[in-house]
């Protein structure tokens, strides 16, 4: 082996000495079959996939899910008992999505603002800003700013920008790509997996990014957070208008692994120690005989074949000695006519919803922010019912008692209504981890009781992700930095910057 190794380096050095400093060493030194130009379509496609994604599944939720309680964990996570682990892989992982949005933004469109790369341009920019909300959301100031730009301008320490500036350059930067798209300018087809080129879909997509992004400032600068939400309901661009509009990646049961749906994926990779639900979700839809609940939730095995099926959830950061006894044949899974079934039908990931829109121009009327408080009780049905018929519950009509008990705002405080609203906006994010613990951390609805863990928190939900272990290595002093403008550090308990409730 080793004079194979020795002839075959021999060889590739006289061919090298050969060539010389001649024009022809390129061509020699490119394999025929190397790739040496990418289709912005095709890394466009994959990103959206990838981002999209990384809301469900395994890892996002037995941590995310679990503190907002929808799922339950267990003794090996450590994460979801509220003990202190860094999110080196959901860092590296947004990153690496910025990277591919900027290297079509940058260097495989250049810039081109003409009707070839002009819309191109805006979507991957639009997207760009989804991920940086998801990104900052989870751990509030990070390095944006200094990001590199180009790989030939790489910045190995950049500095964190508050979440604050980076909020306000979100809007900005939804502002402009808005009034770029055009629907006569050329597209990404079929590769586009929201709206397959539809330039005034993704309008209405980035108005209602915007929408969320001014929410979610309501309590740490109303004034900032009324203004953007004006903005957005006074604007031509329009919000999603129907189940029809909703920003989704498809996903395939028939096809490899990495095509299912995560949750199903989840099923079919991961541990049983790590798929059953939550008591809080569980009871919430009991308690509220809510119709998803079979759809949602798996009956306990311990019950299949009796009378009546048992639902029934595991407590959330449970101890060692109250986990040691639980019997995992009388707990619930997530419901494998649906979310677990390799044969019902492909369920979409969601990025954003017309029901979530809904939702938040309920509380925007509610409010007095560009809607009368009379049409409240308008969008938050609309949203509920956009919620039940959407995949993959398929519920064609909410029945009128439900509406009537659940859905009904009147004779309710202000906390009441805004708690009906965001309890129903909670079980609607049932697999969308990240933005549920968004917006739980956002109004604190539902209320949720901690588990029984103390783990690294003193027994409190955590509050945002731990920064990369490599950020504090490699990039010392901007990390020190950041930390130091935490009230509790580098930790769970730390809030974002609009996490002021």
């Amino acid at each position: 082996m080793k004079f194979t190794k020795s002839i075959s380096y021999t060889l590739l050095t006289v061919a090298l000495l050969s060539v010389g400093c001649t024009k022809d060493f390129e061509s020699l030194n490119t394999p025929p079959t190397s790739v040496t130009t990418i289709d912005p379509a095709l890394l466009l496609a994959r990103t959206l996939r990838d981002a999209v994604f990384s809301q469900s599944g395994e890892s996002a939720n037995n941590k995310f899910g679990s503190w907002i309680q929808h799922w339950a964990g267990g003794p090996v996570v450590p994460g979801s008992r509220y003990i202190a682990s860094a999110e080196d892989n959901i860092w590296d992982q947004h990153y690496a999505y910025i990277k591919n949005l900027t290297q079509i933004r940058k260097e495989l469109l250049g810039q081109e603002e003409t009707s070839q790369g002009r819309t191109k341009l805006a979507i991957a920019e639009i997207f760009e800003v989804y991920v940086w909300q998801q990104f900052t959301d989870l751990f509030g100031d990070i390095p944006y700013s200094e990001v590199s730009k180009t790989v030939e301008a790489l910045n190995r320490t950049p500095k964190f920008d508050t979440q604050e500036f980076i909020y306000k350059d979100l809007i900005l930067r939804l502002n402009s790509a808005m009034e770029k798209l055009n629907s006569a300018d050329a597209s990404y087809g079929s590769a586009d997996f929201f709206y397959a080129g539809n330039s005034q879909l993704w309008a209405k997509f980035a108005n209602s990014l915007k929408l969320r992004l001014g929410m979610r400032m309501r309590y740490v600068n109303a004034e900032l957070a009324k203004k953007t939400v004006i903005e957005v309901v006074q604007s031509n661009k329009g919000l999603l208008s129907s189940n029809a509009e909703n920003a989704a990646v498809p996903t395939f049961n028939n096809a490899q692994a990495e095509n299912y749906n995560p949750m199903l994926r989840q099923m079919v990779t991961g541990s049983s120690d790590l798929r059953y639900l939550a008591n809080t979700l569980v009871n919430t839809l009991k308690n509220i005989q809510d119709p998803r609940l079979p759809l949602i939730v798996q009956p306990a095995v311990n019950s299949v074949g009796g009378a009546s099926p048992n639902y029934q959830g595991i407590g959330v950061a449970l101890t060692d000695s109250e986990l040691a006894p639980i019997v995992r044949a009388n707990y619930s899974t997530a419901s494998t006519q649906t979310w677990f079934s390799a044969t019902f039908t492909p369920i979409p990931v969601f990025a954003l919803t017309f029901s979530e829109v809904s939702f938040f121009k309920a509380e925007a009327a509610l409010l007095g922010w560009g809607y009368n408080a009379n049409q409240a009780q308008g969008f938050f049905e609309e949203g509920v019912k956009a919620a039940f018929s959407i995949a993959p519950y398929n519920i064609a009509n909410v029945p009128a008692a439900y509406l009537e008990q659940q859905v009904s705002l009147a004779g309710l405080s202000d906390e009441q209504q805004l708690a009906r609203i965001q309890t129903q906006k909670w079980i609607h994010l049932f697999g969308r981890n990240m933005e549920a613990f968004s917006e739980w951390r956002r109004t604190q609805f539902p209320k949720l009781t901690p588990g029984t863990n103390k783990g690294s928190t003193d027994g409190q939900i955590p509050r945002r992700a731990i920064y990369s272990t490599k950020e504090e290595q490699l990039n010392t002093v901007n990390y020190a930095e950041a930390v130091k403008r935490m009230q509790n550090g580098d930790s769970f308990i730390s809030k974002v910057w609009w996490d002021k409730k």
